[in-house]
């Protein structure tokens, strides 16, 4: 028999440990919900390997509820796959997830909201605690000889030895109840707790009293019926939350709910869920998608990106009739049914989401609020369902600040002349709001869309022309507005050529004008500025930044930096508003020597202040600092 191993638990489950024994939860009845899941992920596991070696179970998988009145305890068992010692170890006493600290900043003191983040957080085994003083685990893998036994009081270890009591295979949960946790002792309790929450479950949840022996009959407390199977006319809503929670361990219920069977070149049945809240580690680096593949009800994996990165707050499942129970997960990766079912499902979300938006715009902004960004990743890949994420992506704007738009909206105001959907990115509206790069396009009430999101930078650099319109940073030197509200259609060839005309005659006079100026303004900034040129969108403020058409945004080039992605920033345009008094007046005195120092104090002053409003560090502080004191005198 091998000795009694004692270990300490790490410390983040240290964490949720003292959480749960010092009762942070009135729901408790989420123990026993959790603790039945995870025997129900036990069987299922088993199933399919079951599926490839059928010898492997000969007996019917289930779960098994009981209770010992006298000793106190509540005791939850399946003959699913079971654990070894180091699954003990690596399942009991570490919690791998990167999200397990997220789990404890998350919490509210709202112990409504507070339980349900349980679950979410791959932490549920220990909840256990939240009704049992010591908590007994003992465990056959189906491949092991031995049986193990885990044992601890939650008081920060836990102890590990070969179990006196054998099984055949699977786990035994054995919850040596508190004073206050009896009602777990009460069968009509257990079985209201298991058919609110695992009714569903697909495999029989039979509950054995104490007196079986004397003839009391054993009670199978759940369905067993996959609900996905049933048809979507005789499932009623309180079923599908209940589901919903149980698979998505989040609170509340879902925004959307997507049951459906196709039939046709490709047979299978989803099960999908929008969620109606965001869950915490929606933007962790390590987030996976949760959509479950199952094939003729024999759950398969939840590793095989069913959806797209982009649509990972989907949680569910889809049931396929046409793979085989046999194919290994490494043939599934690449099986050409798989890929046609993928793009099928996402064809099925999108048009969904769409005739959501259609019904009601206020609902469908609680989900474009909480996933927009989310959706937006599939921008950046090139994908068939470009158009149909476009259709459904909503954007504030320079005419409606406050209240979001789609693209059809924008569409419907562009101005006779303009072949670009104009855009600016910022870290939020109000910041774009006050961007001098929006002043000519104010000026000639052109929209332009504010994009806030992160993903925003990447998505505009590889997205196709939206019903034949180019996206356009204005940030861009190259952007020029002198067509719009020009309507060829209303004027002949003669006027046409002669604004032409006009419009180059005043640049090259304006250019001309200010030609030693800019050659000036470059002698003084030196490498800071790639050139400094005449603006085309500046009409109040004297200078802003700008890049060159194929150059990297500069939100863009920020972002890459921060994740040292490259080495350093590339030096950006300064163009100049001839129009503006500070310029004129510099225009009038650089050349004078008796003023050329205080011009180059305000060329230099000028340029920091462009980087302030694109949010570009400025280089010396101390100088900016100096400069602008002796402005003041």
């Amino acid at each position: 028999m091998t000795k009694e191993q004692q270990f300490n638990f790490d410390v983040e489950v240290g964490k949720i440990l003292n959480l749960m024994i010092n009762s942070l939860y009135t729901n408790k009845d989420v123990a026993l919900r959790e603790l039945v899941s995870n025997a129900s992920d036990a069987c299922d596991k088993l199933r399919y390997l079951a599926a490839q070696n059928p010898d492997l179970v000969r007996d019917e998988l289930k779960i098994i509820i009981t209770t010992n009145k006298e000793k106190k305890q509540l005791i939850i068992a399946d003959n699913g796959i079971g654990m070894n010692r180091d699954d003990l170890i690596a399942n009991l006493g570490t919690i791998a997830r990167s999200g397990t600290e997220n789990f404890i900043k998350s919490l509210t003191g709202d112990k409504q909201k507070d339980v349900q983040l349980i679950g979410q957080f791959g932490v549920g085994f220990y909840s256990s605690f939240m009704i049992a003083g010591k908590v007994e685990v003992i465990s056959r893998k189906f491949d092991d000889e031995k049986s193990w036994k885990w044992e601890s009081q939650g008081s920060g270890n836990f102890t590990i030895s070969e179990s006196e009591e054998k099984i055949e295979r699977g786990t035994k949960v054995i919850l040596h109840l508190k004073d206050d946790a009896s009602d777990f002792l009460d069968r009509f309790h257990i079985k209201h707790v298991v058919q609110t929450y695992s009714d569903h479950i697909n495999f029989k949840i039979e509950f054995i009293p104490e007196n079986v022996d004397d003839g009391a009959k054993v009670e199978t407390l759940n369905s067993a019926s996959a609900l996905w199977t049933k048809p979507a006319s005789e499932i009623i809503s309180e079923q599908y939350q209940n589901f919903y929670k149980h698979i998505s361990h989040l609170p509340g219920d879902p925004f959307m709910t997507i049951h459906n069977k196709v039939e046709g070149l490709i047979s299978y049945t989803n099960l999908l869920f929008v969620p109606g809240m965001k869950p915490f580690d929606l933007f962790h680096p390590d987030r996976k998608t949760s959509v479950k593949l199952y094939v003729k009800k024999v759950f398969i994996s939840e590793d095989l990106n069913l959806v797209p990165a982009n649509m990972r707050f989907l949680r569910g499942l889809v049931d396929s009739d046409d793979l085989s129970l046999n194919i290994s997960r490494e043939n599934l990766q690449h099986s050409a049914v798989l890929e046609k079912i993928r793009k099928s499902v996402v064809s099925k979300v999108l048009s969904e989401l769409k005739k959501k938006a259609l019904e009601s715009e206020e609902e469908y902004l609680k989900f474009w609020n909480n996933f927009g960004a989310v959706l937006k990743e599939g921008l950046c890949e090139s994908s068939e369902f470009r158009e149909k994420i476009l259709e459904i992506c909503r954007f504030y704007s320079s005419k409606s600040p406050e209240k979001l738009i789609t693209l059809a909206e924008y569409l419907d105001g562009v101005k006779p002349g303009q072949d670009k959907i104009y855009f600016l990115t910022g870290e939020s509206v109000e910041k774009i709001k006050a961007s001098p790069q929006l002043e000519v396009f104010l000026q000639k009430d052109v929209e332009v869309l504010f994009l806030t999101d992160a993903v925003d930078e990447f998505w505009v650099t590889v997205v196709l022309p939206y019903k034949e319109k180019e996206f356009q940073s204005i940030n861009r030197h190259d952007v020029d507005l002198k067509n719009i509200d020009k309507n060829p259609a209303e004027k002949n060839e003669e006027e046409q050529k002669s604004e032409e005309i006009k419009d180059i005659t005043a640049s090259q006079f304006e250019a001309s004008q200010f030609e030693g100026l800019v050659k000036f303004i470059k002698e003084v900034l030196g490498e800071k500025i790639k050139e400094a040129r005449i603006s085309k969108k500046l009409t109040d403020s004297p200078v802003c930044l700008a890049i060159d058409a194929g150059s990297m945004d500069i939100r863009l080039e920020r972002f890459l930096l921060e994740q040292k992605q490259i080495q350093a920033s590339s030096a950006k345009i300064l163009e100049v508003n001839p129009s503006n008094k500070i310029i004129k007046n510099l225009n009038e005195t650089y050349a004078d020597e008796a003023k050329k120092s205080s011009a180059r104090d305000t060329i230099t002053t000028l340029f920091d202040i462009a980087c302030i409003m694109e949010d570009e560090p400025i280089k010396d502080a101390k100088d900016f600092s100096r400069r602008i004191q002796n402005l003041m005198i």
